[in-house]
Parts: C-alpha cells; structure tokens; sequence
C-alpha cells in the first residue's frame, strides 16, 4: 500500500476525486480564462486532448484531483500532490489552478482546507511545500496569507512556456504550523458563507 493513493475529499462547497477523462469537458470550460493560466508551466489548452495530455503527464509525476463545485458536479479546476517522499514523509501541493469565477470562494478555500487537512491529518505529513513563480506576487500574497512560511528562492527552476526562465518562492507548513493554517482556513470559509 502506497503512502499516497487516490481518495476523494468531500466539503461543503467543493470534492476533490481523482481527475479523470469525465472530468475534461468542465475542466477546459472553467479554464478559458488566459489569467488561469499566466503562471503555470503550460500554455493553456484549446482542445480536450491538449488537457488531457496535459492530466495525463501529470499522472506520471503526481496525483492530481478535479476540485468539483457541488453545487452543479462541475470541475473547475485541478490541484495535486506531487514530489511525494514516502520515506521522509514530505510532499506538495501544487499544479494548482481553478477557472477565474471560482478564484478567492469558499471552493477555492475549502479545496486547500481539504488536501492540506487530509496531508497533516491522516498521512500525517511532516512538510507540505507550496511553491509558485517569483513574478506572481497574488499567488505569494495568498500563500503568506495562508501561514505558509517562505523559505527562499530556488533561481532559474523552470523554463516558462514562453522560454525565460523561472525562478521559484519555495514555501512551507510543517505539522506544528497546521492548526494555526486550519484555523485561518476555517475562519475565510465562514466568511465565504455568511
């Protein structure tokens, strides 16, 4: 039995299961948005099989999850654990991306509440990473305001789609930080709902 499996993460507002072929329709519908997609390691795709390839090397490298809306059974969008170290007990969250009407909602806060909880609570995880690149000062700005604790920069990680060169704000939560996060989490999604 592996350290990580596919499991579904049922909230309120939103279910993370395994992504999956089903799941591409909503997932390039929600992903129209060319903002989606500014700061991630592909170009955005135009048809099916462009996402599907895109999902399937993701399934090579990590477990990635179609965050549903329950609302209407939609995906709209993907979020994943990836470098996973069995031994050590460390993975990330990352891959993360949701269709702009959904940024900043109690889906997009209680998606992050659920795969955090499920790392610390039940693979009881001894650092969960969150990474993202050092010009997307929104996604860093939510990442602080998350409790995650930045750790440095990791400079020239990746090639951009369009060829420069990434540089990456690496951050952390380590189990002791966990309750402060959840709490934090829990106190946005209340608010998303009053």
């Amino acid at each position: 039995m592996a350290w990580v499996e596919p499991v579904t993460l049922t909230g309120d507002h939103v279910v993370l299961e395994p992504a999956a072929d089903r799941h591409l329709p909503d997932l390039l519908e929600a992903g129209q948005d060319e903002q989606v997609w500014a700061w991630l390691p592909w170009r955005r795709p135009r048809t099916e099989q462009e996402l599907a390839e895109i999902l399937a090397g993701e399934r090579r490298v990590a477990l990635p999850f179609a965050q549903v809306e329950r609302a209407t059974g939609r995906a709209v969008g993907i979020t994943t654990y990836r470098d996973i170290d069995e031994r050590h007990r460390t993975l990330e969250v990352g891959g993360t991306w949701i269709g702009r009407p959904w940024w900043r909602t109690a889906i997009n806060t209680e998606a992050k509440l659920l795969i955090l909880g499920h790392a610390f609570e039940t693979l009881e995880a001894n650092r969960v990473a969150i990474k993202t690149d050092i010009r997307n000062e929104r996604s860093q700005a939510a990442i602080a305001r998350l409790g995650a604790k930045r750790e440095g920069v990791l400079r020239h990680q990746y090639i951009r789609p369009d060829g420069t060169l990434r540089d990456t704000v690496m951050y952390s939560v380590i189990p002791e930080e966990w309750p402060a996060v959840r709490a934090y989490l829990r106190e946005r999604l209340a608010t998303h709902a009053g």
